[in-house]
């Protein structure tokens, strides 16, 4: 059964090089049947702003811009054509690249969104919410951002599972959904499959206002829990212990240090889309952990998520 399909590829125009598309590529090639379709989407507020022009006109001066992108894109796939790959171009005219973007998985059913990342200041993630974290919170397909680690033959696929939220049935869906897709991606690209989860320090306020609060008891009960909860995910795809990875902390600092621990290729996690205010401020395990990667992070939404964007 063919998982990726209808793969959309993200450009990034501010990039020489398209590792999006090269990771895309690898991808359809063992994918039988499989079509990309390159998209970028091109913007000047100037040709808005110019009173001297009629309407006409502005038309006129985004169709060449247009145009020139498309013959740039056609450019960038020919190589990709020799391969032997089904390959397309779509160039639209939008102020926001994301929701282009989603718009044109929504109308095309793309179940793919491809693009390469690179880091962000603190600031300007507060101030102009990247186009990544807009894709992350909003984009109803699987989406994978992309960085330079190549995916060697036998490499290594790291599953952040939510051990905490067993109980919470949509929580566990995720989890096995993330399985679902590990083992679908490590087909693939011929890759081992391993497991993270993160387990929180005894709570400081609880210690300081209980005495008889027992911090080492609390602690061991709450590994033992994550413990046995991560091994039972693992078992459903028969994974040995080495490849299980339990640890302390933070869930973004964790994921990151056990990423490079095995020089994983890929990391795949459950994100659950936000909106305002809270989205703005507080981000999420997806969002924090993408700069301390040196490797591709594939997110997953959870079934049944419906995108702000619509047709």
């Amino acid at each position: 059964m063919l998982k990726y399909r209808n793969i959309l590829v993200f450009i990034d125009v501010d990039q020489e090089s398209q590792p999006a598309l090269e990771r895309a590529a690898s991808i359809a090639e063992k994918e039988t049947g499989a079509k990309i379709t390159l998209f970028l989407c091109c913007y000047d507020l100037t040709f808005e702003m110019t009173s001297l022009s009629s309407s006409d006109e502005r038309e006129a001066m985004q169709r060449i811009v247009i145009k020139e992108n498309e013959e740039w894109l056609k450019a960038i796939a020919a190589p990709f054509k020799e391969r032997g790959l089904d390959i397309h171009c779509q160039v639209n005219w939008h102020n926001r690249p994301f929701q282009a973007a989603i718009v044109e998985v929504l109308k095309n059913n793309h179940d793919l969104l491809v693009k390469a990342t690179h880091q962000h200041s603190k600031l300007s993630a507060i101030l102009f919410t990247p186009t990544d974290w807009n894709l992350l919170r909003k984009c109803p397909v699987p989406v994978l951002l992309v960085k330079n680690h190549l995916w060697p033959k036998h490499g290594n696929i790291l599953c952040a599972i939510d051990c905490k939220s067993i109980q919470d049935d949509e929580h566990h869906q995720l989890n096995q959904q993330i399985l679902k897709e590990a083992a679908v991606m490590a087909e693939i690209v011929n890759a081992n499959i391993h497991l993270v989860n993160a387990y929180p320090s005894p709570p400081m306020n609880i210690m300081l206002e209980l005495p008889e609060f027992d911090p080492i008891n609390y602690e061991d009960g709450l590994k033992k829990f994550h413990q046995k909860t991560l091994n039972d995910y693992a078992q459903t795809l028969k994974l040995p212990k080495d490849q299980i990875h339990l640890a302390q902390g933070l869930p973004e600092d964790v994921i990151s240090e056990v990423a490079e621990k095995i020089d994983a290729e890929l990391v795949i996690l459950g994100t659950v889309g936000r909106s305002g205010l809270s989205a703005t401020l507080l981000g999420h395990t997806a969002e924090q952990v993408i700069d301390n990667l040196n490797c591709d992070l594939l997110a997953l939404k959870p079934a049944g998520f419906i995108s702000p964007i619509t047709l």
